[in-house]
């Protein structure tokens, strides 16, 4: 399969952080706002789950969001996922099903930290999942300019500024 045949068969949709997504799951469970942190605004699902395609030229750019988000691999290339803790702190992993070069299947990123995903392969593609609780909102949703992140964390400018669109 081609990324534009796994594109077409899931009717996925472009994101705003770059890749294509589509919903797969919501749960119908809801957790009333004042049993959240103070993160969040409003009540949310229990969980949400999404279809999630990357290439090699449409990365997933910097954001973060209120909740741990879990990726896990289904195929294409192993990607690279990089992250920056809100102390500064910048850590990376690569998720693919390579196991005996030290790939992992399914990672979890923390909520709060920013985080960028790009395939590793030129020429290909990363069919992923991304499982969201409690579940996912755009009110969640952090999408920073470069010139702001950079402010934020100068340290890291050199991965900021190739994995940010602005």
């Amino acid at each position: 399969m081609t990324a534009q045949d796994i594109i077409q068969k899931f009717n996925l949709l472009e994101h705003p952080e770059g890749g294509y997504y589509s919903e797969t799951y919501r749960s119908e469970g809801i957790i009333n706002n004042e049993n959240l942190s103070d993160h969040f605004d409003g009540d949310r699902n229990y969980c949400t789950a999404i279809y999630f395609l990357l290439t090699s030229d449409k990365f997933s750019a910097f954001h973060k969001i209120n909740q741990d988000e879990m990726w896990h691999f289904y195929s294409g290339s192993p990607i690279k996922l990089h992250m920056i803790a809100p102390n500064g702190t910048y850590s990376n992993v690569i998720i693919g099903n390579n196991l005996l070069s030290n790939e992992v299947p399914q990672f979890v990123v923390p909520a709060q930290y920013w985080f960028a995903v790009e395939v590793m392969h030129e020429n290909s593609f990363a069919f992923t999942g991304c499982t969201v609780a409690p579940g996912f909102d755009f009110r969640d949703f952090v999408l920073p300019k470069k010139e702001a992140l950079i402010a934020l964390f100068p340290q890291h400018s050199d991965v900021i500024t190739r994995l940010t669109h602005h």
